[in-house]
């Protein structure tokens, strides 16, 4: 008998939980167990990636709505689900009043407990073995669907973002088992919640390095040379995530500009989208940086990029467990990253990569130095194309836990 999963998650747009995600589907033994995948809004350009073992549940239209602007939600009758989404709004700026939070995740909790009661059960697709809820927020595979267990994942590093502890706390407790990306995501988790350490586990990011190879090799050096052109002389730095505050890309064009006045030849292509992206783009005119610093925007396949790049950096302010760091260490590319916390889970400093200061000045320092010295480049590289980095075993834990 089959093992049923059901596997949820908000859409399936370029980043790094959603990549995951398809690592995990990819590493699936479908002798074992049989996956529905529930897309709230079938978006995005990694649902061309869902294995063809994988059943896609069809999308439901009260779900698709939760992360729609509130205007084309109430343009096309969900008046309740509009209606729930400006209360959590409302309740979520009453929170933000009274807390001054530095981020805005605990909007996630509201939405959550306002959206939920008008979302309809998805307890129509039958009873499952293990339902997993892949990102937050995770009240509503803990209420719409019928499982025997249930698991919900951590992504990021929980120390960096401010929710409402107390009220998520339930939630949390609702689910047999939480996963997190990394021990470091796992233990900040931790000192949010530590109630909860015995339903915590590790199960990182998965990821297939034939998968990557294979994706990498599907545009030639022309094709990339199109858009991410390097002079002989010139430095090809690359960075792919969302253009959020984590990720830190507005502070690219004045790193950029210290390592350019150091005399390095650098040009820095940023692949990816987000809400930054006019804020990003500001930075660049105010640093004169347009010569330096290239948005190239979304591209449903990063790999070629990464391939083809001198030295991938991922300059974040916080991380959990990068998957794109891990993707260029699968392609042999020396990595650059800056100390956030979890660093040291990421990157052994000096053998497959480089951790770099934070502030502009140090990771301009840094990286210069690095780019500077081609005989750790290359030991670098060497390490990276000698070393094993496949983990598809982590999906033997999913297998076992349904």
């Amino acid at each position: 008998m089959h093992k049923r999963l059901f596997i949820a998650i908000h859409y399936l747009e370029i980043g790094g939980a959603e990549m995951s995600l398809i690592g995990l589907l990819h590493a699936l033994d479908y002798s074992r167990v049989e996956v529905d995948l529930f897309v709230y809004s079938h978006r995005g350009e990694l649902m061309g990636m869902i294995p063809k073992e994988v059943n896609l549940l069809p999308e439901v239209p009260k779900y698709a709505q939760i992360e729609r602007p509130v205007k084309e939600v109430l343009k096309d009758g969900y008046w309740k689900i509009a209606y729930a989404r400006l209360k959590a709004k409302w309740q979520y700026r009453q929170y933000a009043h009274r807390k001054q939070p530095k981020d805005g995740a605990a909007i996630f909790h509201y939405v959550d407990q306002a959206v939920c009661p008008y979302l309809p059960s998805l307890e129509r697709f039958g009873e499952y073995d293990l339902a997993i809820s892949f990102l937050m927020p995770h009240g509503i595979v803990l209420r719409k669907v019928k499982a025997k267990k249930k698991v919900a994942w951590i992504h990021t590093d929980y120390t960096r973002i401010d929710t409402n502890a107390a009220a998520e706390f339930p939630v949390w407790n609702g689910y047999d088992r939480i996963a997190a990306i990394s021990e470091e995501a796992a233990k900040a988790f931790l000192t949010v919640h530590p109630q909860l350490r015995e339903k915590v586990m590790v199960v990182e990011n998965i990821l297939s390095p034939d998968f990557v190879w294979e994706r990498a090799k599907a545009l030639s050096k022309e094709e990339i040379d199109r858009e991410m052109l390097c002079r002989e002389n010139e430095v090809c730095v690359l960075s792919v995530g969302r253009f959020t505050e984590a990720k830190n890309y507005d502070n690219v064009p004045d790193i950029c500009r210290r390592m350019v006045k150091k005399g390095i030849p650098v040009k820095w292509f940023i692949i990816g989208f987000g809400g930054d992206e006019d804020l990003i783009r500001r930075r660049i005119a105010e640093q004169g940086m347009e010569k330096h610093v290239i948005i190239l925007g979304k591209k449903s396949n990063p790999y070629p990029y990464i391939l083809h790049c001198d030295i991938y950096a991922q300059p974040s302010r916080y991380e959990g467990k990068s998957v794109t760091v891990r993707e260029a260490q699968i392609l042999g590319k020396p990595v650059v990253i800056t100390s956030y916390p979890t660093a040291a889970s990421q990157v052994n400093d000096g053998v497959d990569g480089v951790i770099v200061p934070m502030d502009n000045e140090g990771c301009a320092d840094g990286m210069a130095a690095f780019i500077r010295d081609h005989v750790k480049q290359d030991a670098i590289r060497k390490y990276l194309l000698g070393h094993d980095y496949g983990n598809e075993r982590y999906a033997k834990i999913i297998e076992h836990l349904a």
